[in-house]
């Protein structure tokens, strides 16, 4: 069964991040990934971009489309085949989302800096992964997610939630697949067929994420 290797949750310049789309499918393939998701706050125009360029690139990673949807509780990823339209309010996200045969996987759910739903996803049904690891997140909330996901067993992710080109990859899935497209690549995530690689990007990248964040606040 092949494997592919996913980072699905990035963001570009369509919200906070400061690489382009296109910058950052060079670098996810200069990395050895397989699978990206640009999950842009409150936009799927990233990755739509994103599937847009790398349909002309030999050799692109596949494209999830996504978002990371600010819900009146917290952060939420959303994965689709298409974009859809999908409103921000739990639990009509969630239902919606499943009418479209998208994933619904909390961010960072402990991350309380961040906006993590924490213990929110004890009070709902319908979550198809949780992301277990965070290389911007606190290894405590990651730890605590691991142990959510754990008693609810559901499926982890580990994503890198890059805002710069150096944080892509420092945490992945790899994912066993049927077959190389999208709709395997979500079904494999629903049926479990994922393994973590948890990491954090050295120190110095995290320096440069942290003078990057604190330019867009100054701007």
């Amino acid at each position: 069964m092949p494997r592919l290797a996913a980072d699905m949750h990035i963001h570009s310049t369509v919200s906070d991040g400061k690489a382009s789309p296109m910058e950052i499918i060079y670098t996810a393939m200069d990395k050895g990934l397989d699978v990206i998701s640009i999950t842009d706050h409150n936009s799927f125009q990233g990755s739509v971009i994103a599937k847009k360029i790398a349909s002309s690139i030999n050799g692109a990673p596949i494209i999830i489309v996504g978002n990371e949807i600010r819900t009146q509780y917290g952060d939420v990823l959303v994965y689709c085949i298409e974009e859809p339209d999908i409103p921000y309010t739990l639990p009509e996200l969630i239902d919606r989302a499943h009418e479209e045969n998208c994933l619904v996987v909390p961010a960072h759910p402990f991350d309380i800096f961040r906006l993590g739903i924490g213990n929110m996803i004890y009070e709902f049904n319908g979550w198809d992964a949780l992301e277990i690891w965070n290389a911007s997140a606190s290894h405590g909330s990651n730890k605590k997610a691991m142990k959510a996901a754990k008693i609810l067993g559901l499926p982890g992710l580990a994503n890198s939630d890059a805002h710069i080109l150096e944080y892509i990859g420092s945490a992945y899935t790899v994912i066993e697949i049927d077959d190389y497209s999208v709709e395997a690549i979500l079904e494999a995530i629903r049926k479990g067929r994922v393994h973590p690689r948890p990491g954090y990007p050295p120190f110095k990248h995290i320096i440069k994420r942290f003078a990057w964040s604190f330019r867009r606040i100054i701007k």
